[in-house]
């Protein structure tokens, strides 16, 4: 960001022009219970991370600082300031890395500090703060899978039913748009021919087709509380993964698991995803629903191939002989495997890498966890 000259009457505020002399206001900033982060860069390139160097500066106030001084070339008001919900989860975490990446403000809202399930609790929150934009990246997956949504169905009923109306209701309150994360795993299969359902097609895998596990009816659920508003993106992720070892990397739980099924579907690489995102926001994208998974689809068999090529593990893969046997043996609940169509994210030009570059990607660049110390 091009920084220009200007004083700024008011107190607890410290910054770096252009000319990289240093104008302190204040020594003595404003105290307040949260630290939200703000990116800045100058017209060197030089990025630089405002809470670092004023940990207790509100963010807010040094929007409005900046917006009633006008102390840049480009003000922080025409970039939407974000609120994410779901922040430091494996999701909203990569959401989060991908603004600060753009330069582009955001405040992180746990439960534990402010309970977002109550619309006016939000509200009060998404004012104060100066929120432009929501990110919902909240929801309940279960753990270690969705297998512990059929037992915890009140705690999966708010997540992914429940919550997406509250944020609604909380968005329009105050006039602001949103952007909710939701799943491909509300369809199963494909389209004759192989085709991959689009955003306009029905969900095939949910309570009204009464076909689905508790999650995904959930999920289904979410989309239709969302169905009739226009001031919100719906960004379907399906089966996430990257470069990090984790619990929650579809990569991951492919080397872990004993056995495997053998599938074909879509999937998303996380931070093409995250990316995507953000896009949708800096370019003021149509709002709508948006399939934002790797063009094209692969086979579990594919992937472990990709697997065993790129990073030579020492195991073999072995899989259940159909679905019969991988409902039998291993799942409790029933599992989507399905295609989407990746086209209108593609149109818009929301970068989104061909399925098998995205894999290839990721394994190249492979990253194991860290071994627990003993």
């Amino acid at each position: 960001m091009t920084w220009r000259r200007g004083g700024i009457p008011r107190r607890g505020l410290s910054i770096l022009c252009q000319s990289s002399e240093r104008r302190t206001v204040s020594n003595q900033p404003p105290h307040v219970d949260e630290r939200i982060a703000l990116c800045v860069m100058d017209r060197a390139g030089t990025s630089a991370l405002a809470s670092s160097i004023l940990p207790k500066i509100r963010l807010v106030t040094f929007r409005r600082l900046v917006r009633d001084n006008a102390c840049f070339d480009r003000t922080l008001s025409e970039i939407p300031m974000i609120g994410i919900l779901g922040g430091y989860g494996y999701v909203g975490s990569r959401i989060s890395a991908a603004l600060s990446r753009d330069q582009i403000a955001f405040a992180i809202l746990r439960r534990r500090d402010r309970d977002y399930y109550r619309s006016d609790e939000l509200a009060a929150w998404l004012r104060a703060n100066d929120i432009e934009f929501l990110i919902n990246a909240a929801g309940f997956t279960g753990k270690p899978n969705v297998d512990a949504c059929e037992t915890q169905k009140t705690q999966c009923t708010l997540g992914n039913a429940v919550l997406p109306g509250i944020v609604r209701e909380a968005c329009e309150s105050v006039s602001i748009p949103f952007g909710h994360i939701s799943s491909g795993c509300i369809y199963t299969g494909s389209k004759a021919g192989g085709e991959g359902f689009t955003e306009s097609d029905k969900p095939n895998f949910s309570f009204r087709t009464d076909n689905c596990s508790f999650y995904s009816g959930c999920k289904a659920l979410g989309e239709e509380i969302l169905a009739d508003c226009d001031s919100c993106y719906i960004w379907r992720l399906r089966i996430p993964f990257n470069e990090q070892d984790g619990k929650r990397n579809y990569l991951s739980k492919l080397l872990r698991y004993d056995t495997l099924l053998d599938a074909t579907n879509s999937l998303s690489h996380l931070d093409d995803f995250s990316s995507s995102v953000v896009a949708c926001i800096k370019n003021q994208l149509p709002k709508g629903i948006y399939n934002l998974t790797n063009p094209g689809s692969v086979t579990t068999r594919e992937v472990t191939e990709l697997i065993r090529r790129t990073l030579a593990p020492d195991r073999e893969f072995k899989f259940f002989r159909d679905e019969a046997e991988f409902m039998e043996k291993a799942a409790v609940a029933p599992r989507s495997n399905c295609v989407l169509d990746a086209s209108k994210a593609l149109s818009v030009g929301l970068p989104m890498r061909p399925i098998h570059e995205a894999l290839n990607d990721a394994l190249s660049n492979w990253r194991s966890e860290t071994a627990p110390a003993q």
